[in-house]
């Protein structure tokens, strides 16, 4: 496969190759490490990249391939909007006012990091992740890939800007009034708002009323259906 079509095969496509051993975890993020280089001064997709980090990431998402291990995301490099907690990163939520780096991932993203994702980085957004566009004074503007005079819209403009740029196979993102439906309708993605308590928001126990959910921009149902399975919480046992 090509390395442009490597980079846009998604993240169920992706999952699928490192299993068959057609391509490694290692060989994928130095991909999207290259084109990340190339592509995001213009872009300015992301807050932070992990480039370090998510080499060790993979090396270790290989060797465990080559143990037997059949996770359903092994490998797989993803981003992760910055109003996640990754631990030891800095959740900036649009700001330059934080409280330092966070002590531990939050529950979705140890959810993916179960399932065996590799983090890239953390994607942008406006402050407070309150606007329909991907803009701020704390991290600048972030640009359409199809054209860079537009937005990508927001507040997941980062997220979306990213898989649309084939930076990531996929990348997480949140909703409470259009944050994902907008961006994947601007970047031409996939971006379901999943029902309430689909995925666990721990440790908040809800945000804006219930109205904010999390869920993912990806380039394909496959792939949005793949990391809802991964990330759904678990209903409660009924008695």
């Amino acid at each position: 496969m090509e390395r442009d079509d490597l980079a846009f095969a998604g993240a169920a496509r992706q999952a699928d190759m490192i299993r068959r051993g057609e391509v490694s975890s290692r060989e994928l993020v130095e991909l999207y490490l290259e084109r990340i280089g190339r592509l995001e001064p213009e872009l300015n997709a992301f807050r932070v990249v992990m480039a370090e980090r998510a080499l060790v990431d993979a090396q270790q998402a290989d060797a465990r391939h080559a143990a037997g291990d059949d996770r359903p995301l092994l490998g797989v490099p993803i981003a992760v909007k910055d109003t996640e907690h990754v631990g030891g990163e800095v959740t900036g939520v649009g700001t330059a006012a934080h409280g330092g780096p966070a002590e531990r991932d939050n529950d979705f993203v140890g959810r993916l990091r179960a399932a065996g994702a590799v983090i890239l980085g953390k994607t942008n957004l406006p402050e407070l992740a309150i606007l329909p566009s991907t803009e701020g004074p704390a991290f600048g503007v972030t640009r359409n890939p199809w054209d860079t005079d537009r937005t990508p819209g927001g507040s997941s403009g980062g997220s979306a800007a990213a898989v649309a740029a084939g930076l990531c196979a996929a990348a997480t993102a949140s909703d409470g009034g259009g944050s994902i439906r907008i961006p994947a309708s601007n970047c031409g993605l996939v971006g379901l708002k999943p029902q309430r308590d689909r995925i666990s928001l721990a440790p908040l126990d809800e945000h804006w009323y219930g109205l904010s959910v999390l869920g993912f921009e990806t380039r394909t149902v496959e792939d949005t259906a793949l990391l809802l399975d991964v990330a759904a919480a678990r209903a409660p046992e009924r008695l």
